[in-house]
């Protein structure tokens, strides 16, 4: 395991020293924040792939596909779909915005009364998806150390914490660069074939295993259906998500890079089904099925190649992990602090401050957080659950209808965030976190108050409305070009 073990602390070591290169390149809000704006179409197209292909699309992939089989790419595959339809059809209008947060749009869209309570479930969800990431650092560490849960959660939290806080959205983009690579070389080209091979082919799978193993729709049409709610809607809203549509230098960018993306996440969804199928063939008791991958790399991975794929591992849950802390960070900053230290200020005025070093600060403090939360939380499935039902409850529809219907108004928008949310959290009360019908009737009650109130009240200035439209047309917004990267 020395070789293994050489590969993985290298790895790390690489991600401390892209952390410190990044905070040499962040001299202001929209360098630390967004990375310039200035990301071309390859550096673009792996940063994204990098946010939205996490552990659970890696580890919990692989398990899907030892329980269900081929079926089990669905729930990576929705991610993969949902990224699509962000970049195909949002995310031009999106990156022309010149904005920093998913609030700032709804400030922007609706005349400024929308922000801190969008806000406020926008953190939450982060904190959560940064929770969550954070824990599976305790499953990787234990395969390649033996080590104790806690601290393999302050050791991959830490690195994690520090590189993002040195660089911001620089050193999260060259990690992810980084990570995109490693997991491409140690998933796709390295684990699939051996998988295959091991497993006797795709003849002896099929032979070994039951035929609904190969069954398309195998996981169920309703499993998927929520899947589509959850994941795909998810990542047309996702702060995490939109920060980096962000970063594109252009709306073209923004649309052709995400569409790579998109298509990179499908060929993945499959990959890691097909993984999971092969670990059935050669390890059909296991005692879980999330204990597939680690077993195949640990069991059939020869010396150095076996310290690869897991570096891929651990490069999956970092990219997803630093992606939500700044993201958090962001939106604790932006739209919550700023704006509460704006209304207890007597005179109403702003004081100068080095935007960078708060930014910088809020990481550090969420970070720190995230790790103190990560350590006490024990279900992490519950937890991400429930952020993703109050975020898809709680904005979907003020988010998409303020991009597409424009007699949505400021009230609606409240008020469906209001409705939508509260009827999430009240529904998993009545039907359980993990139920489907949550986030069926939330979102349904959450449309049927926008529409209603939104007709009910009176439009939406004009001059608002105007503004926006400019902001869409890539015009108003005062930020200067730089140069571009990637």
């Amino acid at each position: 395991m020395a070789v293994d073990y050489t590969v993985i602390v290298v790895y790390l070591a690489g991600m401390l020293a892209m952390g410190w290169w990044g905070m040499r390149r962040a001299r202001s809000k929209a360098e630390f924040l967004v990375a310039g704006r200035r990301l071309g179409p390859w550096m673009y197209s792996g940063t994204m792939a990098a946010i939205v292909l996490g552990g659970a699309s890696t580890i919990g992939g692989v398990g899907l596909g030892y329980q269900y089989g081929l079926s089990g790419a669905w729930m990576v595959l929705t991610i993969g779909l949902g990224l699509l339809a962000l970049s195909v059809f949002f995310s031009a209008r999106i990156a022309r915005l010149k904005v920093y947060t998913v609030s700032e749009m709804l400030d922007l869209r609706y005349g400024g009364r929308a922000g801190v309570i969008s806000g406020v479930v926008m953190w939450a969800y982060t904190l959560m998806l940064a929770v969550t990431s954070t824990i599976a650092y305790a499953t990787i560490f234990d395969v390649l150390f033996d080590m104790n849960r806690t601290l393999a959660i302050v050791l991959g939290g830490s690195i994690v914490v520090a590189y993002s806080t040195l660089g911001g959205m620089w050193s999260i983009t060259l990690t992810d660069m980084v990570q995109f690579v490693v997991k491409t070389v140690g998933v796709l080209l390295l684990l699939l074939p051996i998988a295959v091979v091991k497993a006797g082919g795709f003849g002896e799978m099929r032979a070994k295993l039951p035929t609904e193993y190969f069954d398309p729709l195998g996981i169920g049409g309703e499993t998927i259906f929520t899947y589509v709610l959850i994941y795909t809607f998810g990542m047309l809203i996702g702060q995490d998500i939109w920060q980096r549509v962000f970063t594109a230098r252009s709306d073209k960018v923004a649309r052709y890079g995400g569409t790579v993306a998109g298509t990179y996440c499908l060929v993945y969804a499959i990959a890691g089904a097909v993984i999971g199928t092969a670990a059935k063939v050669m390890y059909p008791k296991l005692p879980s099925a999330d204990a597939a991958f680690a077993t195949i790399v640990k069991d059939e991975l020869p010396m150095g190649v076996r310290g690869l794929v897991l570096a891929a591992a651990l490069a999956a849950v970092m990219s997803t992990s630093s992606g939500a802390l700044i993201a958090c960070a962001t939106v604790a900053n932006n739209d919550i602090w700023s704006r509460l230290r704006g209304a207890v200020r007597s005179d109403g005025g702003d004081e100068p401050h080095d935007e960078v070093k708060g930014n910088r600060a809020f990481i550090l403090i969420m970070g720190v957080g995230v790790i103190l939360i990560a350590i006490a939380l024990n279900d992490v499935v519950e937890a991400l659950t429930v952020a993703y039902n109050l975020l898809v409850g709680g904005l979907l529809v003020p988010i998409l209808g303020g991009l597409l219907w424009r007699r949505g108004t400021a009230p609606g928008a409240l008020a469906a965030v209001a409705a939508g949310g509260l009827s999430v959290i009240g529904l998993m009360w009545g039907y359980g976190i993990l139920a489907n019908q949550p986030v069926y009737y939330g979102l349904l009650i959450s449309l049927a108050v926008y529409v209603t109130v939104s007709l009910a009240t009176r439009p939406t200035d004009p001059a608002v409305l105007a503004a926006w439209r400019e902001r869409l047309a890539g015009r108003g917004a005062e930020e200067s070009p730089a140069p571009a990267t990637g």
